[in-house]
């Protein structure tokens, strides 16, 4: 059984507002996914911070198969992580949580979002990409265990024709369903 299962799966995936409720699924699968893994404490947080971060999950009916979240500066944002379940892996819930992270970003206004990734993890950074993210820099020694640079990834004027099309092709993806108490917005090319 993978880090994030138990029982009420269905094989149907709802992405939806990550609550208290979720924490126990979302930490298992940060312990599984992460090297140096935040405290469930750290989560609890982040959701009671409310309007200053956005973080969904991914549920096949009360289990949680993957997470993602940003805080929000003004009017850029920084995504501080996503992470899928390793047995779920390949189907497309890291696009999903992504997609719906950078509406929420356009919804609220933002402009740049940024995010630092392993150098080695290039699934992750391919990923990225499709949203428009460009390399940016490097953080030396960021990551431990073990001790990893990261490159910092930049996508810009995420509400802009070039940004709004190059999201149209990774939506969440058919199959998925998002929770209707997620806000979409309407974003017109």
């Amino acid at each position: 059984m993978s880090a994030g299962r138990r029982g009420g799966a269905t094989g149907a995936v709802t992405i939806t507002a990550m609550r208290r409720r979720h924490l126990r699924g979302v930490h298992a699968i940060e312990l599984a996914a992460n090297s140096h893994p935040w405290a469930q404490s750290l989560f609890a947080g982040e959701l009671a911070l409310g309007e200053l971060r956005c973080y969904v999950v991914a549920l096949d009916g009360a289990t949680v198969l993957g997470f993602g979240g940003v805080m929000y500066t003004g009017f850029e944002a920084h995504v501080t992580n996503v992470a899928v379940d390793p047995g779920q892996h390949r189907r497309r819930i890291a696009t999903a949580v992504m997609s719906v992270l950078m509406d929420a970003c356009v919804a609220r206004g933002v402009d740049d979002v940024t995010l630092e990734v392993r150098v080695s993890n290039v699934a992750a950074q391919r990923l990225y990409q499709q949203f428009g993210f460009l390399p940016g820099g490097i953080r030396p020694a960021y990551y431990r265990e073990p001790t990893e640079d990261a490159i910092i990834m930049w996508a810009t004027d995420i509400a802009g024709p070039d940004m709004v099309a190059r999201r149209a092709g990774v939506s969440v993806p058919e199959g998925m369903r998002l929770d209707p108490s997620l806000e979409r917005p309407t974003i017109q090319p």
